[in-house]
């Protein structure tokens, strides 16, 4: 089988060829609709569009990305030219509560955090990895996720609204489409009743910059963290320069998940490989996961040099989850 590789991703190097799959590495602007003509399958991250114009007339008939999200392949256009597509669930999720408890802690003081409320939109793997933590360090949680609560019956999930209402703090862990597309907005910030701290650790245009921003100004909210910027890698100047935590979109990037991810990824290429997925920490003490993470490096590194948003995320040195 000939396999593309988006060069990026770490710790797939060797897998498949050890299972005699032709395979090349290319940096993902050189994933284009003429190197990926003659290839079997891709494994990408989420800068590759997997789309009409990238697939179109290639004989591709796998796409895996080494994420959780599939907002950057085009579905739709996958399942009608038989295009299989696999995805990482719950790949980064601990790496991601991770950082949304480091950043409240850096945000607020680790103290303040026992008796918090925590309102968490989407309540999917890392949503629900972030629940576990926060409920183990004892913060309050309110739950909002409208699918499962259609699903599963109302039981413990809240409205958005409840949240704005009653929350210390807002975290987003949404998957990207039409009905989360700048679901915080300014109707909903404006709403905000506790000066919250807003988190968006999903996708960029799950929050918009201009609400942010005038809900910064007008001390709607209390601070944002941001890891997924609205036209990253342009992000926003003034957003960058408002945020308390300001990252380059690495919230996930620890040195698991990406094991994970990858293994993810290699075996549904291939069920045959044989890469190990790392255990992820149930519920680590407040001070483990401080101890595994402070996001004040990676925000210096951001507001220096906005520009390299790039190669800030490219060229992360990988962090380790707390035990």
């Amino acid at each position: 089988m000939d396999v593309i590789i988006e060069s990026h991703i770490p710790f797939i190097a060797g897998e498949l060829e050890r299972r005699n799959h032709r395979v090349t590495y290319l940096p993902p602007e050189e994933i284009t609709a003429q190197t990926v003509k003659n290839a079997d399958a891709l494994i990408i991250r989420t800068r590759t569009h997997a789309d009409h114009a990238l697939l179109h007339g290639s004989r591709v008939r796998h796409v895996a990305t080494a994420t959780i999200g599939t907002d950057h392949i085009d579905m739709t256009y996958c399942r009608n030219n038989g295009i299989a597509v696999s995805n990482a669930p719950g790949c980064n999720a601990p790496a991601v509560a991770q950082y949304v408890i480091s950043s409240l802690a850096a945000i607020v003081g680790p103290e303040r955090l026992p008796g918090m409320t925590l309102g968490i939109v989407g309540v999917g793997n890392v949503g629900r990895t972030v629940e576990r933590w926060a409920r183990g360090i004892g913060m309050n949680l309110m739950l909002c996720d409208p699918p499962r609560a259609k699903a599963e019956g109302i039981g413990n999930f809240v409205s958005i609204n409840d949240i704005a209402e009653c929350a210390d703090v807002i975290t987003f862990h949404t998957p990207l489409d039409r009905t989360t597309r700048h679901l915080c907005d300014w109707r909903l910030l404006s709403a905000c009743r506790r000066q919250p701290v807003v988190i968006n650790a999903a996708r960029g245009s799950v929050a918009d910059n201009g609400a942010l921003i005038a809900a910064l100004h007008d001390r709607r909210i209390r601070a944002v963290a941001i890891d997924c910027w609205e036209g990253e890698p342009a992000i926003d100047p003034i957003l960058l320069s408002l945020s308390a935590v300001a990252t380059p979109h690495i919230a996930g990037y620890s040195i698991e998940g990406k094991m994970r991810a990858s293994a993810m990824a290699a075996k549904a290429i291939d069920p045959e490989i044989n890469m190990s997925i790392p255990p992820a920490a149930i519920s680590p003490a407040l001070d483990a996961i401080l101890a595994s993470y402070s996001p004040a490096a990676d925000t210096m590194a951001l507001r220096a040099a906005p520009q390299n948003f790039e190669a800030l995320r490219n060229n992360y040195n990988y962090r380790n989850e707390p035990n």
